[in-house]
């Protein structure tokens, strides 16, 4: 089984995170994709999240109806700041049957992940798979993440990338949405319309319990 680990903190879910992973899933052939908010993200302020319970519910209702999206809430009943790689270890030992993970993440992240918890770790243990946006003309990986490539030691083969330890690193061309949570939580500060940005049962949850 080919499974997605999709994390964030979801604030609020849109249609370009949804998007992203179904082109993510149809084009590396996933079975399953699990969406993970964050409880405490440890590279954003905690005043600017709603309620984790609220970001939790919001994603299950963006999901709902898609069989290969599940939400998942390990992040939130552990305590402490949401880890990654304290996910990757538990899917990698609760899963029911033998599964390969691919971690789901954007470009900007990737380029990031040095400063993760124990990225090295991270990389040795689930494959990865960036979804981004190339501009015309380019071709192989953004520049943004050329550094990361040489510093976590991975080398071509045909169409991906390849680990010391195996794992596997593909960038995955997905359609661009110009939406953003912050531009989302902005226009709900201004009493303006966020439909057709985020799915209508989400925008029915955040207006019901006045989110943002």
């Amino acid at each position: 089984m080919r499974v997605g680990l999709f994390g964030g903190s979801f604030n609020p879910i849109h249609l370009g995170h949804l998007r992203a992973a179904e082109e993510v899933r149809e084009a590396i052939q996933l079975d399953l994709v699990y969406f993970i908010p964050a409880a405490s993200p440890p590279h954003k302020a905690k005043s600017e999240l709603a309620p984790a319970e609220h970001r939790l519910a919001m994603v299950r209702l963006a999901t709902k109806g898609n069989r290969h999206f599940m939400a998942s809430d390990v992040e939130i009943r552990r305590a402490g700041h949401s880890y990654t790689i304290e996910t990757v270890r538990y899917f990698l030992a609760t899963l029911r049957q033998p599964a390969t993970l691919y971690l789901l993440m954007g470009a900007d992240q990737f380029a990031e992940l040095e400063s993760w918890k124990e990225p090295d770790e991270l990389a040795r243990l689930c494959n990865f798979a960036v979804h981004t946006r190339l501009t015309e003309g380019e071709a192989g990986p953004p520049r943004i993440s050329v550094a990361a490539l040489k510093r976590f030691g991975y080398t071509q083969a045909d169409d991906h990338y390849v680990h010391s330890s195996g794992q596997t690193l593909s960038f995955v061309e997905t359609t661009f949405f110009p939406i953003s949570a912050t531009e989302i939580r902005g226009k709900l500060q201004r009493g303006e319309s966020i439909r057709y940005l985020v799915p209508i049962d989400v925008v029915d949850y955040i207006q019901y319990h006045a989110l943002y």
